[in-house]
């Protein structure tokens, strides 16, 4: 990275980026390495790893280059964070179960805040706003939780589901009806559906982002069968009506 980052024979590309132009590739890499664990490709596991650990080399070298901090300074940070917040395991402290040590791990972070100065005391405090809104709201709905701002079961969130699945219905038909004023209500509605739609998974353990790439790769799946299905006989989809095309698709539903 050094080598492609020297400004007497590096790589063009390479020392035009930034800490920001780099970010999103950081994101994408990161996203890749869950998809080869999604398919339990071990192969392209490691290959994806190396692709992530290259973001990581990537940043510490222009970090480096301001005089920073270096790579070496990354892997000592996390090793003193990961001792940090495991006395459980470095030091005397005791443990019940994995439950127990989230709530102490929530803990410790608290207390580097405080240690930092960090004014802010809420109980949401620390949550990262570059996260996935997704992933966000769950963080979000855990923090609140661990103080007793939580439905006691699944029920009320399915009612609550159901209530927000109306407001939504609403401001359809409020559009439909030409009020202006509705679509930044059924944004606002829209968002509140999926909050409760994160909710739903939190209660049922179910992680969401796993739940709705399941979900893309099944759509995919299917939809790429109706297509060979229809090129088989002849037909391509974008010709056909949505009664023929939903046809193809109960078909493929049956084979699997």
């Amino acid at each position: 990275m050094a080598a492609l980052r020297d400004p007497g024979g590096g790589c063009p590309w390479d020392l035009e980026q930034t800490f920001s132009t780099i970010a999103p590739y950081t994101i994408e890499e990161a996203y890749e390495v869950a998809d080869a664990i999604d398919r339990d490709d071990l192969a392209d596991l490691k290959d994806e790893l190396g692709d992530l650990l290259l973001q990581v080399v990537f940043h510490a070298r222009m970090a480096e280059e301001q005089r920073a901090f270096a790579f070496a300074d990354v892997v000592d940070a996390i090793s003193d964070k990961m001792v940090r917040r495991h006395p459980h395991v470095f030091g005397d402290e005791e443990v019940a179960d994995a439950d127990a040590q989230t709530v102490a791990w929530e803990v410790l972070k608290q207390r580097e805040r405080e240690a930092r100065g960090e004014p802010d005391a809420s109980a949401l405090a620390g949550i990262a706003r570059g996260l996935p809104e997704w992933q966000r709201a769950v963080k979000l709905q855990k923090r609140a939780a661990r103080v007793g701002f939580d439905w006691p079961g699944i029920e009320p969130v399915l009612a609550k589901l159901a209530e927000e699945i109306e407001e939504v219905r609403a401001e359809f038909e409020a559009l439909g009806a030409g009020d202006a004023s509705a679509r930044d209500r059924l944004e606002e509605e829209v968002g509140d559906m999926l909050f409760v739609c994160a909710n739903v998974a939190r209660h049922g353990g179910v992680d969401v982002g796993a739940a709705l790439r399941r979900a893309n790769h099944k759509f995919e799946r299917r939809f790429r069968a109706m297509e060979t299905l229809a090129a088989a006989e002849g037909r391509a989809l974008e010709n056909l009506p949505l009664e023929a095309q939903d046809a193809y698709w109960t078909r493929v539903k049956a084979d699997e």
